[in-house]
């Protein structure tokens, strides 16, 4: 019988699996140096983060986790697009294969939504995977259409 829930630090080594999972499916595998590496930095994060202000939600059957949607909660000063200063990210909307197209991680969105909005989130975003897109729209979600443009800075490891 599957059971949903929030996560708790007790799953953690089943998070980071479903973490690891959810990346070597979106980056077409990793290598065996990148999965120690962010095993590691999840090991700490978790730890640290963990119904503080990173939120997990899960599926699990016979206390396995089979789906996974993380709300990573974020605080910033306010402004008219976040009147709370306070928004949300989901992220690692993952299900293994064979749980696959029976509504549970539309459950644990949900989920997540419900919690943000007892958080007092002014919004949530995500990026939607080619995959996930239809199931987002049909959950609300809208494109974003930021009149800035989005631009990323890499900080080299070797300056750090």
């Amino acid at each position: 019988m599957l059971k949903f829930r929030q996560a708790y630090i007790a799953d953690i080594p089943q998070l980071i699996d479903m973490r690891i999972a959810y990346l070597k499916e979106d980056y077409n595998g990793l290598t065996a140096e990148q999965t120690r590496t962010i095993t590691s930095q999840l090991q700490d994060y978790f730890k640290k983060h963990l119904n503080q202000d990173f939120f997990a939600f899960v599926c699990e059957e016979n206390e396995v986790i089979v789906s996974t949607a993380f709300l990573v909660i974020f605080e910033k000063p306010a402004n008219p697009s976040f009147l709370t200063g306070l928004t949300g990210t989901i992220l690692n909307v993952y299900t293994l294969p064979q749980y696959r197209k029976r509504g549970i991680a539309s459950t644990l969105i949900k989920m997540a939504l419900e919690h943000a909005k007892q958080k007092k989130l002014s919004y949530v975003d995500l990026k939607a995977t080619q995959a996930g897109y239809s199931l987002y729209s049909k959950l609300g979600f809208i494109p974003d259409r930021p009149k800035n443009v989005p631009m990323i800075y890499h900080i080299s490891q070797d300056m750090i």
